[in-house]
């Protein structure tokens, strides 16, 4: 039997289920029933603070049950009334800060309509930040506005980062959360400076660190090139570090300088009907989890200049040390229009297993699906799974960008991946968005014995019309089963 979420706010509640069955599905709530081929749906125009029962069957077999709750009414803070001007063109921070610090428990901060030029911002615990139709975050592209520094991480390495353009909780890779219970929606934007910030922030760092980068040249050119020291300290769109119960929904995030939502050590993050746009910004990842358990993406589309998705759990020799694994991942009828699509690493030394991604369509993407590291990452991903997805390729390799650090004891291990009724087109569409035919799955295991890739399975997967074919070198275990080409 499959498990029954929900999110709710005063008047809506949305539901989802891992899928266990194959659709069409019956929703019955309050008494009435739906019929619907996704594993979620939304109802709206409910009564506040009211139990709704529902249940979800495939056919003649029930999946689930659960009593849900609509929320309580919030009481909005409008930032209006704290100065906050929303014409593009004044410096909004000090006062949608102001209207963040007094929001209580059972409040929310209301953005209406309009354009709040801002820096850094920072929430709390127990709290809602409403942005409106028609209403724009805009963040700056100056460093100096997402000052002071925290501490954060980057690809891998815990370090002192400008602030993002949202941030919620302290990190600290040896407690649990220390922030929870905070919903970030609407049906507005939430933007930052983009390329034009990113840019910004590696000249500035690129100066502050102009005597270590000139001593340590071997470093810098094992880099994958010169922006990639300076460039870690870039702010994301949305920063959680720590947190514990977040939901992001419903908004357009778009441009950060670097990460778009990136959360760290944290659990239960939620992030629904959603849409992500970074193309042309370098490292424009949209939405990332790294070391954290239990996160949930769907209903989301993707036009990023980098992954889609990009699961960490932190780089050697670091992340090993540290060892905390990303877990219990599920993604979602989520759509990558522009972008490497859904990817694993390479920062994945703390380990990464339980992905489970279907109704998906990543035939757009660069790569589709990917798990990469450096042979020096150690650490492991197993447990993936891919159901009724639409993919431009399989890729599980060894990369050899982002290789600075001390290596760990042992090479990777990537082992135990399920594809079924996959249908994998064996092409790739480059950043001009010219289209390339590929081999349709290339499977490349690590050098030393022991690190081959294992255990693989492909089951009623088709291959696209095309395609350059299946590469395996060094595996051990794949297996194909009714593996047809169209």
């Amino acid at each position: 039997m499959s498990k029954l979420s929900y999110a709710a706010t005063a008047n809506t509640i949305d539901l989802w289920w891992e899928k266990t069955a194959p659709g069409p599905y019956s929703v019955t709530f309050g008494g009435e029933t739906r019929a619907t081929d996704k594993t979620h749906i939304r109802f709206e125009n409910l009564t506040p603070n009211t139990r709704f029962k529902v249940s979800v069957s495939a056919g003649s077999r029930p999946l689930g049950a659960v009593t849900a709750r609509t929320g309580k009414v919030r009481a909005r803070i409008n930032v209006r009334d704290f100065g906050a001007a929303g014409d593009g063109e004044v410096m909004d921070t000090a006062a949608l800060q102001r209207a963040i610090d007094v929001c209580k428990p059972g409040q929310e901060v209301y953005v209406p309509a309009g354009i709040y030029r801002t820096g850094a911002l920072r929430l709390h615990s127990d709290m809602a930040f409403f942005v409106d139709e028609g209403a724009v975050i805009q963040g700056t592209a100056d460093p100096k506005d997402y000052l002071p520094r925290i501490r954060s991480r980057f690809e891998g390495i815990e370090q002192e980062c400008y602030s993002s353009l949202l941030n919620l909780g302290e990190l600290d890779h040896r407690t649990g959360p220390n922030a929870r219970n905070v919903l970030i929606y609407g049906h507005g934007t939430i933007a930052s400076g983009g390329q034009d910030l990113c840019l910004n922030c590696i000249e500035s760092e690129r100066e502050r660190l102009r005597d270590f980068l000139a001593a340590n040249q071997e470093l810098v050119a094992s880099c994958e090139n010169d922006h990639t020291i300076p460039g870690r300290v870039r702010p994301r769109l949305i920063n959680l570090s720590n947190c514990e119960n977040v939901r992001i929904s419903g908004l357009t995030l778009k441009n950060g300088a670097s990460w778009n939502v990136h959360f760290i050590y944290s659990r239960g993050i939620v992030t629904d009907h959603c849409t992500f746009l970074s193309e042309g910004v370098w490292n424009g990842d949209g939405w990332d989890p790294d070391s954290s358990e239990d996160c949930t993406l769907f209903a989301c589309r993707f036009f990023t200049g980098d992954d889609m998705v990009a699961v960490k759990s932190g780089k050697n020799p670091e992340g090993n040390l540290i060892g905390r694994a990303t877990r219990r991942v599920r993604i979602f009828d989520c759509e990558s229009s522009f972008g490497h699509g859904i990817v694993i690493g390479s920062e994945m030394s703390g380990g990464v297993e339980d992905v489970w991604v279907w109704d998906c369509d990543l035939g757009s993407a660069m790569q589709g699906i990917e798990i990469k590291a450096t042979p020096k990452r150690g650490g492991y991903v197993r447990g993936l799974r891919l159901t009724d997805c639409t993919v431009a390729r399989v890729l599980m390799h060894s990369v050899g960008y982002n290789d600075d650090g001390v290596p760990a004891p042992d090479q990777p291990a990537f082992n135990g991946c399920l594809f079924e009724r996959v249908r994998i087109l064996g092409q790739s569409l480059d950043h001009d968005h010219v289209l390339h035919r590929t081999p349709a799955i290339e499977l490349v295991g690590f050098s030393d014995p022991g690190h081959e890739i294992r255990d693989v399975e492909f089951d009623g997967c088709v291959l696209g019309e095309g395609n350059l074919g299946v590469i395996l070198q060094r595996c051990q275990g794949v297996e194909f089963r009714n593996l047809r080409c169209e």
